[in-house]
């Protein structure tokens, strides 16, 4: 019988496809990324399941799409539902969590894990368990509200981190990992999964990574002609509560990229020290490497997720597995972290029925033998439902906020600068991408987004204003009220 490997699944928060060295990104600098393209698979074609945290993560532990398990945005995760971590545990694997789940709002659950180092992002919470918090009041930064950086107005402004890179969070992620590799029950397999918060927004690295690259050697972003018409509710509705509607500048975006490049960078170091403390278990470690969702970083004039346009919908997609037949192998198929559950049951050895027929071992496909021709995409649902058909060739999204329809033909405009619908010579491909779509929620009794073969049809919800500030977002500690009146009465908010 063929010996059950190790699982080591790395997961970053909102990092774009394009941001590795070795796939074609001249800037940036990820030498470990690097040596995983170089010694394992690279699937270059890779789309998340919902362009949102939480619901791509439950997509990934569930191998069920948003639309069955029930988290198509950042609501609970389908706690109810058989994780991978539980499929493994049962099956004899010590199970560890690190860093952000997401599971929100339960997260201290284990939902399978044997054991967690729980740490989430965003401000300081009174009660719950936050291991990360514990640590920085261990070390003397009790005092750090927003160890990931300040939110609300400065939720996407450059900063530095408040916190030295010993200390910072992607530090504490490898940390964490190296201990249980070198503290795990070695008569048993392990599923390691080590979640690292960055590069999610505030962009924020520690000295001196903050100034590994610089906004004069970053380029502009992508803003095609008519990128107006390529937006949809959710894009107006991310800019405005990111406090990113009121102007473009274009220095500032850049600055945001050079910010955003630094927290890959630092992960990378990072990455780097965990593959090095598997030691001898490497032979039979299986490594994934992926994000959850990817980053708009001003293309299109937009910044955040929630959107089906390349920079937000694709990921990145690494696996080296033990016995890797061709090294370096670049595979451009179109795949999705809904993959993630079979190849995990496959590397450990189980035959058991998978949750979805939308999901293919990465292995299969890594081998030629998957057949699948396209992958599926979804946030929101109602009036405000997103959702996309994406094959080799080809993207069809539809947005129930706006009624729209949206055809990309990726092999001659890959940078997805031309919206095909309406154009007479696609009628063809629109239709076939739209039925695909249709069939597919049809097929599982989805009613929400479909009715009689056709889109279900809703009243727009309501935009933004534009000459207004209603629907900017504050994400402070709770208790900061209470502190800005320790100052005295006169400074009281």
């Amino acid at each position: 019988m063929k010996k059950r490997q190790n699982i080591l699944f790395i997961m970053t928060d909102q990092q774009r496809s394009d941001t590795i060295g070795a796939l074609g990104n001249p800037l940036i600098r990820t030498p470990v990324l690097d040596s995983l393209v170089q010694n394992g698979t690279a699937f270059t074609n890779c789309y998340t399941p919902s362009p949102v945290c939480v619901a791509a993560r439950s997509a990934t532990i569930t191998g069920l799409p948003p639309h069955l398990n029930g988290c198509t945005g950042n609501n609970e995760s389908p706690l109810r539902l058989p994780s991978i971590m539980q499929v493994l545990g049962d099956a004899g694997y010590q199970t560890h969590g690190i860093g952000k789940m997401h599971f929100n709002p339960r997260v201290d659950a284990l939902w399978g894990f044997e054991s967690r180092d729980i740490s989430e992002e965003g401000a300081r919470l009174r009660g719950g368990r936050n291991d990360f918090h514990d640590y920085l009041n261990e070390n003397g930064y009790g005092h750090v509200l927003e160890p990931q950086g300040i939110r609300s107005e400065m939720y996407y402004i450059p900063q530095p981190s408040q916190l030295p890179a010993e200390h910072h969070h992607s530090t504490w992620v490898a940390d964490r990992a190296i201990d249980f590799l070198q503290q795990r029950d070695g008569e048993r397999p392990f599923f390691l999964w080590a979640s690292f918060i960055k590069p999610h927004p505030p962009f924020e690295s520690p000295v001196p990574w903050n100034k590994l690259y610089r906004a004069a050697d970053m380029p502009p972003p992508h803003r095609p002609d008519g990128l107006e018409q390529m937006l949809t509710y959710w894009n107006h509705h991310q800019n405005r509560y990111k406090y990113r509607d009121k102007g473009y500048d274009e220095m500032l975006v850049r600055t945001m990229k050079a910010m955003y490049y630094a927290c890959i960078s630092f992960i990378d170091i990072n990455l780097g020290r965990i593959l090095a403390a598997l030691g001898d278990d490497s032979e039979n470690t299986l490594i994934v490497y992926t994000s959850d969702h990817g980053e708009m970083l001003g293309d299109y004039g937009s910044f955040g997720k929630r959107t089906m346009l390349n920079p937000a919908a694709k990921v990145p997609m690494i696996m080296r597995a033990p016995d890797c037949a061709a090294p370096g192998e670049r595979v451009d198929l179109p795949v999705s972290l809904l993959d993630l559950f079979p190849t995990f049951v496959e590397a450990a050895g189980l035959n058991i029925e998978q949750p979805s027929p939308e999901g293919a071992s990465l292995f299969a496909t890594e081998a030629g033998a998957c057949e699948r021709e396209q992958v599926f995409s979804q946030v929101g649902e109602g009036n405000i439902g997103l959702y996309m058909a994406a094959r080799r060739d080809l993207k069809y999204i539809y947005s129930a906020a706006d009624d729209k329809e949206w055809l990309f033909n990726l092999r001659i405009d890959p940078a997805e600068t031309k919206n095909w619908a309406g154009n007479s010579r696609y009628e063809k491909e629109l239709r076939m991408m739209r039925e695909t779509l249709i069939e597919r929620f049809e097929g599982d009794g989805y009613g929400t987004a479909v009715q009689a073969g056709k889109w279900r049809l809703y009243e727009a919800p309501a935009r933004p204003d534009p000459a207004s500030d209603d629907g900017l977002l504050f994400q402070d500690a709770p208790y900061l009220p209470e502190l800005l009146s320790a100052l005295g009465p006169y400074y009281e908010p």
